[in-house]
């Protein structure tokens, strides 16, 4: 891995653009002659496009991934003195989101196997003022929507998935962010279906609730001077629309090759000792946006050193659990087992160009720095 051998990025997205270069400026250039820039053709197209691919009723364009957390909360009805059970471990919007809408997160362990939400946790911490979960698709495999579903409909509460890290996943068959009563979408440049900035998407089968969602993203209106409620300036433009046109044809096979990516990642990790890749349950299909491995033999931070040296990018997708970030220090919930996988987890480098070349290299890699890095040390409690 040393020498002239080319590095190997965590992400890399330049063979995706190289590909529909072409397209993509052609795409760009019409929005520009067109003189239309925000919430115009393109927007209303991505739209009706989006709710096809996802069997929906609704698609909401809006400017972020955060944005659809937020507005689909309010939407939902969600709001001051409300609680929403929802997980530690996922990207700090997802809580972000539920507390600017004057809501409380509360945070429940996830289960070891897919470091998703422990449906069996949620029940236990619903109280009179929960009103919502959210969910989150952690890195592309779907939370156990079923589970997750009837705790909801026996409790009266309402769900909205978080769907930022797996577009084009699905849950015993259904597209993620079909199942609840909405779903939020990211279309940051690093996921599957990736934007050349920030854009999001609100899915949804309820129709007050897309038209509540439509008002919040344009400063609470449907037409011009009839404000009915404070709002948001969330409007996706042209150009960002005309961009994930292009590129949504081809992510189903993309999402292809990144199984076959993630399968030969398995097959070669098999004689790597202390590394242990993900797990998909038989319910999902797994979008793999980012392929994260345990890492229980040695310290992960040392060990993603030595990939760095040996010419390796990795990722560390979450090194701190949202529980335990400062701004909600006070909330002094002890939830071990996301704790241990901020520890252990370390993202390898995945995409759906990525050579089995390329993977091999990658856990040759890994091997050696496995046999060089010293044991964790493991303190008695």
């Amino acid at each position: 891995m040393h020498g002239c051998a080319p590095q190997i990025p965590a992400l890399d997205l330049t063979p995706e653009i190289d590909l529909l270069w072409n397209d993509i400026q052609s795409a760009i250039a019409d929005v520009m002659r067109s003189g239309q820039f925000v919430l115009g053709p393109q927007v209303h197209a991505f739209e009706d496009e989006m709710a096809r691919a996802l069997a929906v009723k609704h698609a909401v364009a809006c400017n972020s991934g955060t944005d659809a957390l937020v507005i689909g909360l309010r939407a939902l009805g969600i709001g001051h003195g409300d609680e929403v059970i929802t997980t530690p471990f996922t990207f700090f919007a997802t809580a972000e989101a539920i507390s600017l809408v004057g809501a409380e997160p509360v945070f429940v362990d996830i289960e070891p196997r897919t470091l998703n939400i422990d449906p069996q946790k949620i029940a236990d911490a619903i109280t009179p003022r929960t009103k919502a979960i959210l969910p989150v698709h952690l890195f592309g495999h779907a939370a156990d929507m079923d589970a997750i579903l009837d705790i909801a409909r026996r409790h009266g509460l309402v769900v909205l998935e978080d769907v930022a890290q797996a577009f084009g996943g699905r849950c015993r068959g259904r597209s993620l962010g079909s199942l609840g009563q909405a779903g939020a979408f990211s279309f940051y440049p690093t996921k599957n279906l990736g934007a050349f900035g920030d854009a999001g998407l609100l899915t949804t089968n309820d129709d007050h609730v897309a038209r509540t969602a439509r008002k919040l993203r344009t400063h609470g209106t449907e037409r011009r001077d009839r404000n009915e409620m404070i709002g948001y300036n969330s409007r996706l433009d042209e150009i960002q629309a005309a961009v994930l046109r292009v590129k949504l044809p081809y992510v189903e096979t993309w999402n292809r090759e990144r199984r076959r990516a993630a399968a030969t990642y398995r097959r070669l990790l098999a004689d790597v000792p202390g590394v242990s890749p993900p797990i998909v349950e038989e319910y999902a299909i797994h979008a793999f946006n980012q392929y994260t491995v345990r890492v229980t033999a040695c310290d992960r931070d040392a060990l993603q050193q030595s990939l760095a040296d040996a010419g390796v990018g990795t990722m560390v997708y979450y090194s701190t659990p949202v529980h335990q970030l400062p701004v909600y220090s006070d909330h002094h919930a002890e939830l071990p087992v996301a704790e241990k996988a901020a520890r252990e987890v370390l993202s390898l480098p995945i995409g759906p160009m990525l050579s089995n070349h390329a993977i091999g290299r990658v856990v040759d890699a890994l091997r050696q720095a496995c046999a060089t890095v010293a044991p964790r040390q493991v303190v008695a409690a």
